[in-house]
C-alpha cells in the first residue's frame, strides 16, 4: 500500500479503504450536493436574471461562467489552504462563504454586483469546498479511491438535478430573491457536513506553529543567564534588545528573500512539467473542451424558450437531464478508466470529440425532445472530468501529478470562464445561437484531434528536475493529492 501523501514514508498515514472513510464519503457527497446545487443549475436562474436586469446575454453569462471557472482557477491556492489548515476548517469556511454569497445575491441591484456576489464569492467558496472534500477522500482511500471519488463527485450532479427543480419551484412561489435566500440557507448545512472530516495527520500550519513555539522555548532557555546577579541578567538582555532593534529590518528583508526563493522554486517545479508535449496537448484540449462544453448547460434552456419549443411541454428541465447524464457519466467513465486495457488518454480524447459533435447538432434540433436527448448525451460526456486524474498520472507519473493537475485545473477554469460570455457575445451580435454553438462544437473537436494526434505519436520522457541547493529549505509544492481533484461537471 503506497503512502497517501507527501513526506517521509514513515510519516505518511496508511489509507483506510473503508470504515470511517465511508462516513467521510457521505459527508463529502452531501457537502458537494448542498454547495454545488445552485451553481450547477445556474441555467434555471439565467433567464430570470435576463428578465430582472435587462442586460445582454454576454454580460449576464459572466455570472454563470465565473461561479464555476473561478473555483478552478484558484484551485492551487485552495489546495494550499487545505494542506496547511486541514479539510475540516476549510469546509466550514467554504460553507459560510457559499451561503453568504447566495444570500447576498438576493439583494443584487445589477449584474456587476451579481458577478461579484454569485460569480466570485460563491465561486471561490465552491472551489475551496471541492478541493477539501476530494483531498480528505483521497487521504482515507487508496485501493478504492476511484470508487470513492466517483461517489463524492456525483454529489455535484445530484445537486444540480435536485436544485434545478427546487429553484424553479421556489422562483414561482417566492420570486428570484426568495429563491436565493432559501438556497443560501440550505448551503449553511455544509458546515455540519464537515463533522466527519477528521484528519489522519495534523495540518502543516499546526505543525509549523508547534515547531516555532518549541524553538522559541529552547532559545529562551539558552538565553537565560547562569548567574543570579541582576546586573549580569541586565547585561545579558540589553545586547539582545539592541540587536533586535538594530537588525530587525535586515532580518525581515532576509526572511522575505528566503520566502520568495522558496516560492519561485516551487513555481519553477510546477512549470517544468509542461515540457511534456502530451501534457501540453492535454492542457490545450481541456481548455477547448471547457470553452465549448459549458455554454450549452447555461443557454439550452433559454434556447428552448426563445424558440417556442417549451410551449405545451410539461416535462423535466434540460438542466436536470444534463445533471442526470453527468452523474451517470462520472461513475461509468471512472469504472472504464480502471479497466487495464483502456488507455485513459485516448478515452478522454474520444469523449471530447463525441461531445463536440453533440454540440454541433444543437442548431439542427427541431423539437424539445431532440434537446432533451442532446442534454443527456452531453451531460454523460461531461463526466470525463473524472478521467483527468487518471489521464494526468498516465502522462507524467504519480510523482509529478500534483503540479500537473494544478496546471490543468487552471486551463480548465480559464475555459469555463470564457466560454459562456463568448457564446453570449455571438448571440448579441447575430441574434442566434447557431453560430455560437458551431464555434463551441468546433473548439471541442479541434481539442480532441490535437490530443489524439499527440498521444499516438512516440513521446520522450520529461527530463529530471535539477536537485535543489543544499542550503535551501524546501517547502511542499504539493497542491493536490494523486487523485485530489477532478473538476465538477461544469
Amino acid at each position: 500500500m503506497s503512502p497517501a501523501g507527501p513526506g517521509p514514508e514513515a510519516a505518511r498515514p496508511l489509507a483506510l479503504d473503508g470504515g470511517w472513510g465511508w462516513a467521510v464519503v457521505a459527508g463529502s457527497f452531501l457537502a458537494l450536493l448542498l454547495g454545488y446545487g445552485s451553481p450547477q443549475s445556474v441555467g434555471v436562474l439565467y433567464p430570470e436574471w435576463l428578465l430582472a436586469f435587462g442586460e445582454g446575454k454576454a454580460t449576464t453569462a459572466w455570472v454563470g461562467s465565473l461561479v464555476v471557472g473561478v473555483g478552478l482557477i484558484v484551485g492551487p491556492i485552495c489546495s494550499v489552504c487545505v494542506v496547511n489548515f486541514g479539510a475540516r476548517p476549510v469546509t466550514v469556511f467554504s460553507g459560510v462563504m457559499v451561503a453568504g454569497g447566495l444570500m447576498l445575491s438576493a439583494f443584487a441591484p445589477n449584474v456587476p454586483f451579481l458577478i461579484f456576489s454569485f460569480g466570485i464569492v460563491v465561486g471561490v467558496g465552491v472551489g475551496l469546498l471541492y478541493t477539501a472534500t476530494l483531498t480528505i477522500t483521497c487521504v482515507y482511500f487508496e485501493k478504492k479511491r476511484g470508487l470513492a471519488l466517483g461517489i463524492v463527485t456525483t454529489g455535484t450532479s445530484v445537486g444540480g438535478f435536485l436544485y434545478s427543480a427546487l429553484q424553479s419551484e421556489l422562483i414561482e412561489r417566492f420570486g428570484l430573491d426568495g429563491c436565493l435566500l432559501v438556497v443560501g440557507a440550505l448551503a449553511l448545512n455544509v458546515v455540519a457536513c464537515a463533522g466527519p472530516m477528521r484528519p489522519l495527520t495534523p495540518p502543516k500550519y499546526y505543525l509549523k506553529q508547534r515547531a516555532a513555539i518549541l524553538e522559541r522555548r529552547l532559545q529562551e532557555e539558552e538565553e537565560k543567564p547562569s548567574a543570579k546577579d541582576p546586573v549580569i541578567a541586565m547585561e545579558t538582555r540589553e545586547p539582545l534588545v539592541r540587536g533586535r532593534s538594530l537588525f530587525s529590518g535586515s532580518a525581515f528583508v532576509r526572511m522575505i528573500k528566503m520566502k520568495m526563493g522558496r516560492y519561485s522554486q516551487c513555481l519553477s517545479s510546477m512549470l517544468s512539467v509542461l515540457q511534456d508535449r502530451v501534457l501540453m496537448a492535454l492542457c490545450v484540449s481541456l481548455f477547448l473542451f471547457s470553452v465549448g462544453n459549458f455554454p450549452p448547460q447555461i443557454f439550452l434552456e433559454d434556447l428552448a424558450r426563445s424558440s417556442g419549443m417549451t410551449e405545451g411541454v410539461a416535462s423535466i428541465s434540460l438542466v436536470s437531464l444534463n445533471a442526470i447524464g453527468a452523474g451517470v457519466g462520472k461513475l461509468g467513465l471512472g469504472v472504464m478508466a480502471d479497466v487495464p486495457w483502456v488507455d485513459s488518454v485516448l478515452l478522454y480524447a474520444l469523449t471530447v470529440g463525441v461531445g463536440g459533435l453533440g454540440v454541433l447538432l444543437i442548431p439542427l434540433a427541431s423539437s424539445y425532445l431532440d434537446l432533451q436527448v442532446l442534454s443527456v448525451v452531453l451531460g454523460f460526456l461531461s463526466g470525463n472530468w473524472t478521467l483527468i486524474p487518471y489521464v494526468t498520472s498516465q502522462v507524467v507519473g504519480v510523482e509529478k501529478l500534483a503540479e500537473a493537475h494544478g496546471i490543468l485545473m487552471f486551463f480548465g477554469g480559464a475555459g469555463l470562464t470564457l466560454g459562456p460570455p463568448v457564446v453570449g457575445c455571438f448571440y448579441d451580435f447575430t441574434q442566434s445561437y447557431n453560430v455560437a454553438f458551431y464555434l463551441s462544437g468546433g473548439c471541442m473537436t479541434v481539442g480532441s484531434v490535437v490530443l489524439f494526434l499527440v498521444a499516438v505519436l512516440p513521446r520522450t520522457d520529461t527530463p529530471p528536475l535539477p536537485p535543489p541547493p543544499p542550503d535551501t529549505e524546501l517547502i511542499s509544492c504539493t497542491v493536490t493529492t494523486p487523485t485530489d481533484a477532478t473538476s465538477p461537471d461544469t
